[in-house]
């Protein structure tokens, strides 16, 4: 797949001179360097409801990411690259396992009550069991009883809150769930939450400097509500996307800080990040998707495909894009590998190591498929293939290669490819659980009629239950 936009030139005009290292094994292929000093630190900065082309290295011309940009061009910068759901607890639930969330019943927005399965094993609790220190940071969104807590699931340290979304600024008299938290003890603080969050990141940097750690920073940014600091808006006071600029400034800047902090303690080269979002570009937040069609929250490209950096300057050189089919799942089986740690017996794990794509070492796609559902809604890619599908409506066919903005349906020109895919699809679908939860009937109408109007290539009617026209609306009754 290639990518259409700038981010070949606007990323990387400051490469980094970061060199890739790799060895030769006795037949002569090159194999990835495996190191015997101090194991590499881990990041994952996961940040919420961003846009596909809402930062400089992905081609934005109006949003200023400085600092983000820096890390991209430290790295590589993934072009097409999936979440592994359209909204934002699932995406994490699979992010933070390295498998399919459906396989556990995790497949619909909010918790259910449930949380991850107990008997779900997390990255964090690996990587905990190997001699890291483990720090979660930022919205959790995983459950909110005990047992799902961020203490009970590998993680040493949580700075954060477990609900999907709050106000940036301090609340007077907040819930459990929506408060700031450190272990289960209120936080009390003053300004403002992309800063607190930034600024325990790097102490907890500093907390480890002589242990190596693995960090999950999920910044809330730049979810509703739109809240940004005075001084920023007033930076942006003319900016036609003002709030989100003032966000997404206060986002770089604090990523900055962290970068910086490695650097000062020389760990920035043994530090292996990873920069994306948990899902596609919300409606509601100003976001821009660029050609993908569709959001947050429906099948398309717009819902799933994220900006993606792996950033690695020990192993991986800098100044590249890939190309490549990959995904978030990818995250824990990649540091898995950086680590030299071997994946516990019976750990099942659908992602794929990235590192010898990264170096050069093979070539292609990491995932020949991948395979999307919510509810009601589905999808699966097969090379440039994609189907988008909803019960009792109907499975459209596209070809992303030659149309990326999926307007082009080629389910009655190419049913071989349409029978392949669904044949697919349905032997994934085989080894998955039914959801344990739903999104109730409002909201699983609401992206019913979503993702329904954009198979049609129609503007839907409304993009929420909130809004007036989902009230009087009689298109189609379904619950």
């Amino acid at each position: 797949m290639k990518l259409y936009l700038k981010i070949v030139t606007l990323v990387f005009l400051a490469t980094s001179t970061a060199c890739k290292t790799n060895t030769s094994s006795e037949d002569g292929a090159s194999s990835p360097i495996t190191t015997t000093e101090r194991p590499p630190n881990i990041i994952v900065i996961l940040i919420d409801d961003a846009g596909y082309i809402d930062f400089g290295f992905m081609g934005s011309e109006d949003l200023d990411t400085p600092r983000i940009d820096e890390l991209a061009a430290s790295g590589t910068a993934f072009t097409d690259a999936h979440v592994s759901a359209t909204v934002c607890a699932p995406s994490r639930a699979g992010l933070i396992t390295g498998k399919y969330q459906q396989r556990f019943g995790f497949e619909a927005n909010g918790t259910g009550g449930v949380g991850l399965s107990d008997e779900v094993e997390t990255i964090a609790d690996v990587f905990k069991a190997n001699g890291y220190n483990t720090y979660a940071l930022g919205k959790w969104h995983l459950g909110e009883e005990d047992s799902d807590h961020p203490n009970q699931r590998g993680f040493d340290d949580f700075y954060g809150f477990l609900a999907g979304s709050r106000s940036y600024f301090p609340l007077k008299n907040p819930s459990e769930e929506n408060m700031l938290q450190h272990n289960g003890e209120r936080v009390i603080f003053d300004g403002y939450m992309t800063d607190v969050l930034g600024d325990q990141s790097v102490k907890y940097v500093e907390q480890s400097a002589e242990k190596p750690f693995f960090m999950y920073l999920a910044y809330n940014a730049v979810h509703t509500p739109m809240d940004a600091k005075e001084e920023d808006l007033e930076k942006y006071k003319d900016h036609p996307r003002q709030k989100l600029a003032a966000m997404t400034w206060s986002l770089d800047e604090n990523v900055g800080k962290l970068l910086d902090k490695l650097e000062e303690l020389n760990l920035r080269e043994n530090t292996l990040i990873y920069f994306l979002s948990d899902n596609g570009g919300a409606h509601n937040n100003d976001s821009m998707g660029g050609p993908l069609k569709g959001w947050k929250g429906n099948q398309f490209e717009g819902g799933h495909r994220v900006p993606f950096v792996v950033s690695y300057p020990k192993l991986i050189a800098g100044g590249k894009t890939f190309n490549g089919l990959s995904s978030s799942l990818d995250i824990f089986t990649t540091s898995l590998a950086a680590a030299n740690i071997e994946k516990p017996e019976g750990l099942v794990l659908d992602g794929a190591n990235l590192l010898p794509y990264l170096q050069e070492i093979e070539h292609g796609n990491p995932h020949e498929q991948l395979f999307w559902r919510k509810l009601e809604e589905g999808g699966a890619r097969i090379g440039d293939y994609k189907t988008v599908r909803v019960k009792d409506f109907g499975v459209n066919l596209y070809n992303l290669e030659k149309n990326l903005g999926e307007t082009i349906d080629l389910s009655s020109e190419e049913e071989d490819q349409l029978k392949k895919l669904e044949t697919a699809y349905r032997q994934w679908e085989s080894n998955l659980m039914a959801p344990l939860w739903d999104e109730g009937d409002q909201w699983m109408d609401v992206t019913y009629h979503i993702n329904k109007s954009l198979m049609q290539n129609k503007e839907p009617l409304y993009k929420d239950i909130w809004d007036p026209a989902f009230k009087t609306d009689r298109e189609y009754i379904k619950h």
